[in-house]
């Protein structure tokens, strides 16, 4: 199985951006095809669900972002802080984006936001880069685009992964929020996978 990209393109062009795709928003979604199909292809639910997730976790624009969409480190860490001190973080327990002895922040990051230290380390194993000393190493798309497709096939962010969700006749494209970040935005997101969906199929060739 493989897929033509020129038709996804064009099924997504105007269904999900707006009639215009920059070359920006091509690459992102390119990184993710590459890696998608270099993990060997699955069920072509997984990997519209894959694109929905880095569409919403990215603010459309397929490019590896920030948290809070910060333009560097210390922009990114004084909002973080800003907003926990004024109650808008009622979530968090433990501020994450404060920097350690060595300076670094472990605040969100990628297509998909990794936050914590402890989600670095794991991701290092599976990049085979080391994040924990480099955490901006996340912000590269081919990077980002691993941690993004293996972390949601494997189940390593909640423990949920697509095959709990997207297996045989089951599609729950709601509940397969739960894979990433409980039921944040769930509908919102499902609504977007089935667009991505009817794309990735339509260009699929057998």
């Amino acid at each position: 199985m493989r897929i033509d990209r020129r038709i996804v393109f064009a099924g997504l062009r105007n269904a999900v951006f707006g009639g215009r795709l920059s070359q920006r928003q091509v690459d992102g979604v390119e990184a993710v095809l590459t890696r998608f199909s270099a993990r060997g292809w699955g069920d072509p639910r997984w990997l519209a669900y894959i694109l929905a997730t880095a569409h919403h976790e990215t603010g459309g624009t397929m490019q590896a972002v920030r948290e809070t969409f910060a333009p560097d480190d210390a922009e990114a860490v004084n909002r973080l802080e800003r907003a926990w001190r004024a109650g808008r973080l009622p979530t968090v327990t433990t501020p994450y984006w404060r920097r350690d002895a060595a300076g670094r922040s472990y605040y969100g990051r990628g297509l998909v936001q990794i936050t914590h230290r402890e989600n670095y380390a794991k991701m290092s194993r599976v990049t085979g880069l080391d994040l924990v000393a480099e955490p901006d190493l996340a912000l590269r798309l081919d990077v980002s685009a691993t941690i993004l497709v293996v972390g949601m096939t494997e189940g390593l962010f909640s423990g949920a992964r697509l095959s709990d969700f997207f297996s045989g006749t089951k599609a729950d494209w709601t509940g397969a929020r739960k894979i990433v970040n409980g039921t944040d935005r769930a509908k919102k997101i499902a609504v977007t996978a089935r667009i991505f969906d009817a794309a990735v199929r339509a260009g699929l060739v057998v």
